[in-house]
């Protein structure tokens, strides 16, 4: 016991004093800081005139991964990067980590920010889920959406070695309503997780900018650099992600075009299969490739005013591999908001 509090102390020891000698070399955040109830999340909005566009990062990006995105988009239009909780210069929020919890503080974070809706949400793979999940909770704030290659709910991933369909993991468990930190505050990291947190980075030597982030431009690929090195600043949480896909999957059975009338533009990178994992064999990795190609089609069935878009150049990356189709896209669903007309076929 004495040698596992040692090592624990060593380790928390260490985790602060690294945590000093980063923030002498950490990068200013882009935007601003803004308090949702004692914790504060990095804001970044540039240009005028609304809608206002929120650009929502899949699992693994930050605000900045958008770089080829926003400016463009800025000079047509108010646009507004971030970061959830816990990531980049986001401080750690509250738990669970959900869906859930996630749009209750986006929509914390605009009213605190005084970014006035309806919004046009942008989603990037699991974004696009949250994106969806936010324009269930607060309808009258979403004027328009744009998915970019975004993940489905029905969704197959290979788990242990297997196909799994990741919403048929739900347990029945309800996800729990948004939490503050009164009541459900976030916890320092465990020794245990500065401890793998060290392993993977001995495993992983130097951080490296891979393809398609080698686009970005130079002062966001050493913001990432600098984000991808910095130790974890709160414990795990229980995993509701199959819990949340079974509730968005049987509300859109009950409900179809749950956006109504709404401008969607769907955008769907080229089809790519690539070789198969070890155990996988090709023709399960094709069928499962094509069957997941086929839901995000569907997508446009989730709303009576969609347009569906293949970005022929792109692999999943579509705000980097091809930033224009995406710029473009946003401003199809803007010129719709403000004329109120319909996308062209």
């Amino acid at each position: 016991m004495k040698l596992i509090a040692a090592t624990a102390f060593l380790l928390l020891s260490g985790f602060a004093i690294a945590q000093r000698i980063d923030d002498k070399h950490a990068y200013s955040p882009p935007g601003r800081l803004v308090d949702i109830g004692g914790y504060r999340l990095h804001l970044n909005c540039t240009g005028k005139n609304g809608p206002t566009v929120v650009l929502i990062s899949g699992a693994g990006d930050f605000s900045f991964d958008w770089a080829l995105v926003q400016p463009d988009v800025a000079r047509f239009g108010r646009v507004c990067s971030y970061d959830p909780a816990g990531l980049a210069w986001s401080d750690p929020g509250p738990t669970p980590r959900t869906m859930v919890q996630d749009a209750f503080e986006l929509h914390a974070l605009l009213k605190a920010a005084r970014i006035k809706g309806p919004y046009v949400l942008v989603g990037h793979s699991l974004g696009g889920l949250m994106a969806r999940v936010y324009a269930e909770t607060y309808a009258k704030e979403v004027a328009g959406m744009v998915l970019v290659d975004s993940t489905h709910e029905d969704t197959t991933l290979i788990f242990q070695g297997k196909f799994v369909r990741m919403r048929e993991r739900a347990s029945g468990t309800p996800v729990p309503p948004p939490q503050t930190m009164r009541s459900s505050p976030p916890q320092p990291p465990t020794a245990e997780d500065l401890a793998q947190f060290e392993s993977n980075q001995t495993a992983s030597g130097p951080r490296k900018i891979r393809s398609p982030f080698d686009k970005l431009p130079a002062s966001a690929q050493a913001m990432r650099l600098w984000v991808l090195s910095q130790p974890p600043r709160a414990a795990g949480s229980p995993d509701f992600l199959a819990e949340e896909l079974q509730t968005i999957y049987l509300a859109r059975a009950k409900t179809p075009y749950q956006l109504g009338d709404r401008p969607l533009v769907v955008l769907l990178s080229r089809a790519q299969y690539g070789n198969p994992p070890r155990g996988i064999s090709v023709d399960d990795w094709k069928r499962i490739n094509e069957e997941k190609r086929q839901q995000k089609v569907e997508f446009t069935n989730l709303s009576r005013n969609s347009k569906l878009i293949v970005a022929e150049m792109s692999g999943h990356h579509i705000q980097l591999d091809e930033p224009q189709v995406v710029t473009d896209s946003i401003r199809l669903v803007i010129n719709a908001v403000r004329r109120r007309t319909r996308l062209a076929p």
